[in-house]
């Protein structure tokens, strides 16, 4: 063998891993929307990845995801949904956001969608029934909402005396905004109950907000469950207990942050959700085929160390039935 037909053979074997390499097929992208900032979702994001593991997906390994993140912005998910439909990723995840499922279904008809929202999706459009969704859009689906008259109503069992309440909505998520406002205004009715609804968006609406709820002399707030407010549980327990104003939402955060109640189910379980349901569209699963879930289990969190810091006295009824109590 001469020296020529040596430098051939030892190019060809240099060259063969890179033409091997360059027919791997691309690993799967996955586009994830959401409502909020990185920092604050954090820990949904860590439920979401766990789901995917669960079906085999490992970030980095063969799966990507590509974040596209409104900051509390919701005017900008449709421009971030349409980014990452023009990213051609292979399925949209959209995990705690109604405002951001929908930017993603208006912005592709084609692209698997995979949502977590507590609202009725067949309600706001998202999918035609539970059971047979049609389209490109499944996912996952809780209570939370229809749970609203029954946190006013823990609300005014704990405090039989108050008839003065506050709802702190998000006016940009308007589906949810107006569901919530029908349904608690209803309830407040039946039990003679007067009911203020009032705005924030921002973070710096919420002083403005806790200025109102005094002027109004509101006995108690609930926060409509929403992904802004859900991402700051801490700051609204903080302020709940320094303006002594009795408080509940969904989510058991708002309680081991300091706020006085919570009742409904878990966000980081229904994300893990949408991690198994994301991983299950990867291996070729059709959305049409698989039905909305629906998490029905529901938890009540009563922190018993704010309630005497507000001088309030919890009956030993409804803390027999609480799951857990924050002593």
């Amino acid at each position: 063998m001469n020296r020529r037909e040596v430098m051939a053979l030892v190019g060809g074997a240099v060259a063969w891993p890179l033409v091997a390499r360059a027919q791997q097929p691309a690993i799967p992208v996955i586009g994830f929307l959401s409502s909020v900032s990185a920092d604050r979702y954090a820990y949904v994001v860590n439920a979401f990845r766990q789901g995917l593991s669960e079906t085999g997906y490992i970030e980095g390994r063969n799966v990507a995801i590509e974040f596209r993140w409104a900051d509390g912005q919701n005017d900008r998910l449709p421009a971030l949904a349409a980014d990452l439909v023009r990213r051609q990723v292979s399925v949209i995840a959209a995990p705690g956001s109604t405002p951001a499922a929908l930017a993603a279904k208006a912005a592709t008809a084609t692209i698997p969608i995979v949502f977590e929202v507590g609202i009725d999706p067949v309600a706001v459009g998202l999918v035609k029934s539970l059971a047979r969704p049609g389209g490109n859009v499944t996912g996952v689906t809780n209570i939370n909402i229809e749970l609203a008259p029954k946190r006013l109503e823990l609300l005014h069992e704990l405090l039989p005396t108050t008839n003065v309440i506050a709802l702190l909505v998000n006016p940009t998520s308007l589906d949810i905004t107006k569901t919530v406002s029908r349904d608690l205004q209803a309830a407040a009715r039946t039990l003679g109950l007067q009911l203020h609804i009032l705005s924030a968006s921002t973070d710096s609406d919420f002083d403005a907000v806790f200025a109102t709820l005094i002027q109004l002399r509101a006995g108690a707030l609930m926060i409509a469950p929403d992904l802004f407010f859900i991402t700051r549980h801490e700051e609204l327990a903080t302020l709940t207990i320094r303006h002594a104003l009795p408080a509940i939402t969904q989510y058991r955060e708002f309680a081991t942050a300091g706020g006085l109640m919570s009742y409904g189910g878990s966000i980081t379980d229904a994300a893990r959700r949408v991690g198994v349901y994301t991983g299950r569209v990867l291996k070729g699963e059709k959305p049409a085929d698989l039905p909305v879930q629906r998490s029905t289990k529901v938890e009540l969190i009563i922190n018993l160390k704010t309630a005497k810091t507000l001088g309030l006295t919890v009956s030993p009824t409804l803390l027999r039935r609480a799951d857990e109590v924050i002593e």
